[in-house]
């Protein structure tokens, strides 16, 4: 499954919010893996950001990142730069789907 999210940041975040996203901790990229993730990305427009998260289940991978130490961290270090974090709490968070372009649904070559 694909997921999108929206988070924020605060004024004047943007270059430490970058700079720690080189830092991520091995044990959490692991453990986010473990989770049932096998991508994600984040795209920055000014200070609006925009997760697009590809995992086997939302739900599960939330359940099974919010209680780990790792990840407490690491959210605790994002919300000094977020105005708008993610909410682990809700598993509906995820930005709805307007459009899609689907290769399965593309034309065959004339």
């Amino acid at each position: 499954m694909r997921i999108a999210l929206h988070t924020r940041l605060k004024p004047g975040m943007a270059e430490e919010y970058r700079q720690a996203h080189r830092e991520v901790p091995p044990e959490l990229e692991a453990a986010i893996r473990a989770a049932g993730a096998t991508d994600w990305t984040i795209w920055r427009s000014g200070p609006d950001l925009f997760h697009v998260i590809e995992c086997h289940s939302y739900h599960a991978l939330l359940e099974q990142l919010s209680g780990l130490p790792v990840n407490i961290a690491w959210q605790q270090r994002m919300d000094t730069y977020l105005a708008v974090p993610h909410d682990y709490s809700a598993a509906d968070a995820a930005l709805p789907v307007v459009w899609e372009l689907n290769p399965a649904h593309e034309e065959p070559d004339a």
